[in-house]
């Protein structure tokens, strides 16, 4: 048995180069797995499930096939989809997954994240993540026309690009106290999240016990994916060592 992880893809129409690799990589590297958890920021931006481009349409194909193949597939939403919702999974075969979600990982209770929620210094996005997750909000913008959409989005992106100018990278990390925090709040000591860009697998300590922070990759052209077994957990990413992407569980 064994599971795949992946987040961070950021794909766009304009970018077919990417989509067609992550058909490639979903193709090829799936064969072997039971499950697949795509935790948010699949696309780069998600203006609601009405509006797919016709340039996903392969990718939704493929999804459909891992799920006609008996491959479990869980969708989570990022910062930049979060107006994806279940419509859209359902039609490529997918679960809509919460934001936390708790599973159990080969007898490993391990909570499920997208990872904006832990940036916790950063308190001006955070605000803003409080706005765009109010359902009422959310409901509104849904029914606008599209052209008042992708203006709104293109206005939004034009000014997080503005502000990350004036931020550092510390603020726009995860805070280990948040980590920590909401790890003992789901009892759990391993926690697997993307959106910070930071591949690697950290080790501190909950409680005087040990505990895991595993950090998905984005996808720049470049694949990068986190891959579990019984026996150990892989992180694939050409930013990493290999004898730094290995956690032994057995």
């Amino acid at each position: 048995m064994t599971t795949l992880f992946i987040s961070d893809l950021h794909l766009s129409p304009d970018n077919e180069a990417l989509i067609q690799l992550t058909i490639e990589f979903l193709s090829t590297q799936t064969k072997d797995i039971d499950a697949l958890y795509l935790l948010g920021d699949v696309f780069n931006t998600w203006l609601g499930d009405d509006i797919v481009a016709v340039e996903f349409e392969p990718l939704i194909t493929q999804l459909q096939q891992l799920h006609q193949a008996g491959i479990k597939t869980f969708l989570m939403v990022g910062n930049r989809d979060f107006m994806m919702g279940k419509h859209f999974a359902e039609r490529c075969g997918c679960q809509l997954i919460a934001e936390p979600t708790v599973i159990d990982l080969y007898g490993i209770k391990t909570l499920l994240i997208h990872g904006d929620s832990l940036c916790t210094d950063d308190v001006s996005y955070q605000r803003y993540r409080r706005k765009t997750r109010n359902m009422f909000l959310q409901w509104c913008f849904l029914h606008l026309p599209v052209r008042y959409r992708q203006g709104i989005s293109d206005k939004i992106k034009q000014k997080s690009r503005q502000q990350k100018q004036y931020k550092s990278s510390m603020i726009m990390d995860v805070n280990q106290l948040e980590v920590s925090r909401i790890m003992q709040q789901y009892g759990v000591q391993y926690l697997i999240h993307g959106h910070t860009h930071r591949p690697a697998i950290h080790l501190f300590t909950i409680a005087d016990k040990p505990a895991y922070r595993i950090v998905l990759g984005d996808w720049d052209n470049n694949i990068s994916f986190l891959k579990c077994n019984d026996h150990h957990f892989v992180l694939s990413d050409h930013r990493i060592s290999e004898s730094d992407s290995v956690l032994r569980i057995s």
